[in-house]
């Protein structure tokens, strides 16, 4: 599948058909490898000439503003497909590929219809975007949230002993608490655990000896617990602090530590849900999105025919997938193509350098030419 493609239009001078010969012929003697469709454009009502100068102004910010939402959404499916591991499938518009819906482009009568002004198609097309644009943006919130929660608890479980959770460390046996006795919570750095066994019994009075039992280690800490009587639990915190050792603040509570594993189970439940949903929902709004966007682009390529050739409308438009090394080659078929007398007022690219043309390119030419990146 191509990636890049050109919407193109060119007068016609006698006959649609005898242009379209001549381009597929020009193409597959010259350009061989440039993959050449024809891009049906309906009969739209053209209104007047102010109504359409009025209109393509607004034609290249909507194109740019529908791309950017086509691709938002991309994007974010390639997010979605990335993190579960998983590839979902190919993005389709009704069960077709996008490529072959553009390049079999069929006008929806029954959605758009044809005597509408082309204001109205267009606003019609650009709010039901903006529409998707604002669910997305909700949707993705939503789903950010609960990422964001389950993140900040894997943090808590994942990070060092000085700032983890301790709770999934900590068993109801290694705590001692009575009306007199408590156990605290020690975090020790690995080169210290010496000073600490040597010394823990005498940071204070009222230590329970030999209370003190290794419970985890990481790369950088460990942790011990340590047991004494509660009126002297202050003081400790204090002198082993002065020492170097952190005592953390821990209270095991069983119904605490239930509800906290239940709420992970939830949070990581809520992910998985909202991360098929939104996948599921970014794939059919993909479709629908790209559908509008190539309904543009046909109004898009029929109003900037009608300024560039004039009326009545007479114009061929084709859709080809040039190479890089071939773009240079194509644009010369396609300029000799429009005939000198549409040509007298256009130069080359070369010549032109940075003139802007009413496709809103980089470059100006004697035919309509815009490009639809569809990555």
């Amino acid at each position: 599948m191509a990636t890049r493609y050109w919407v193109v239009s060119l007068p016609v001078q006698t006959s649609g058909s005898a242009l379209w010969n001549q381009l597929q012929e020009s193409i597959s003697k010259q350009s061989f490898d440039t993959p050449l469709y024809r891009f049906n454009t309906p009969n739209l009502r053209i209104g007047t000439l102010d109504s359409l100068l009025a209109l393509a102004d607004d034609l290249i910010k909507s194109n740019a503003f529908m791309e950017g939402v086509t691709l938002k959404i991309r994007r974010q499916i390639d997010d979605l497909e990335r993190s579960s591991g998983v590839n979902a499938g190919a993005l389709t518009v009704d069960g077709v590929p996008i490529d072959s819906y553009l390049t079999r482009f069929v006008w929806d009568e029954a959605k758009y219809p044809t005597m509408s002004p082309l204001k109205e198609i267009v606003d019609n097309i650009h709010s039901f975007v903006a529409k998707v644009e604002d669910d997305l943006k909700v949707r993705v919130a939503e789903y950010n949230n609960v990422r964001s929660q389950l993140s900040a608890i894997n943090r808590k479980q994942s990070g060092s002993l000085a700032v983890r959770d301790l709770s999934n460390l900590v068993k109801p046996d290694d705590i001692v608490e009575s009306e007199h006795l408590v156990t605290l919570l020690a975090v020790v750095a690995k080169y210290s655990q010496k000073d600490w066994l040597s010394s823990y019994e005498t940071l204070t009075e009222y230590v329970v000896p030999r209370s003190s039992k290794k419970l985890h280690e990481d790369n950088e800490y460990a942790l011990y617990t340590i047991t004494l009587f509660r009126r002297v639990a202050d003081n400790f915190r204090s002198k082993a602090r002065e020492r170097g050792f952190q005592i953390r603040d821990f209270e095991y509570n069983s119904e605490t530590q239930e509800s906290r594993k239940q709420e992970l189970e939830k949070l990581v439940h809520d992910q998985e849900s909202l991360r098929s949903s939104l996948l599921q929902w970014c794939y059919s709004s993909y479709g629908e999105v790209f559908s509008s966007w190539m309904h543009f682009c046909a109004v898009r390529v029929f109003a900037e025919s009608i300024l560039r050739y004039g009326l009545p409308p007479s114009f061929l438009a084709a859709v080809l997938a040039p190479s890089q090394k071939s773009e240079k080659k194509v644009r010369s078929i396609l300029e000799r193509l429009c005939g000198t007398a549409n040509s007298v007022h256009w130069k080359s690219e070369d010549e032109v350098g940075g003139m802007a043309s009413l496709a809103g390119e980089a470059d100006a030419h004697p035919y309509v030419c815009f490009t639809i990146n569809l990555t």
